[in-house]
């Protein structure tokens, strides 16, 4: 069975730095480029996620308690792949957890609702581990060029994406 405080320490590798890019909608205050005041996040999190909150004093373990809270969802213990699991929710942590899993359905090939329930836990946990991650990370490559190809100031982020997907 899938264990959190792996799959978090593999996100912290991806997840860490404080950063303020003002071409980042995920750094503005308003949650749109331009909009409101340039914040910044650390930990993938934002001022949107945590309002008030001096973002760049975020430390690991309020990031640890605010994935647990926010991104590690029931039934993501009792994937019995950890690879997978890692997956699903380092993705949620990236895109939006119900991006992640509506992406996990897809290539599970069950109802695409963006919830982790039972019917994709059972295909999950009933599928080959391997073949399961790569068919999923070729789902997420193409959503990340789909973004990119939707928001040209994101494309340059298509690259570091990919490396973190594959990862």
């Amino acid at each position: 069975m899938a264990d959190y405080k792996t799959a978090v320490a593999k996100t912290l590798v991806h997840e860490g730095g404080f950063q303020k890019d003002p071409d980042d909608h995920a750094n503005w205050s308003s949650g749109v480029i331009g909009e409101g005041e340039l914040i910044g996040t650390k930990y993938g999190i934002t001022a949107l996620d945590m309002p008030g909150v001096i973002i760049e004093n975020i430390t690991e373990a309020q990031a640890i308690a605010f994935y647990a809270e926010h991104y590690w969802k029931p039934g993501y213990s009792q994937i019995q792949s950890q690879e997978i699991a890692d997956k699903v929710f380092d993705m949620g942590v990236l895109f939006g957890v119900g991006v992640a899993v509506s992406l996990l359905q897809l290539t599970l090939g069950v109802h695409v609702d963006g919830v982790f329930g039972g019917e994709t836990l059972d295909s999950a946990n009933g599928a080959d581990p391997a073949s399961l991650l790569e068919s999923y990370k070729a789902h997420l490559i193409t959503h990340a060029f789909n973004i990119g190809t939707a928001n040209p100031h994101e494309r340059k982020d298509i690259p570091g994406w990919g490396v973190r997907i594959n990862s």
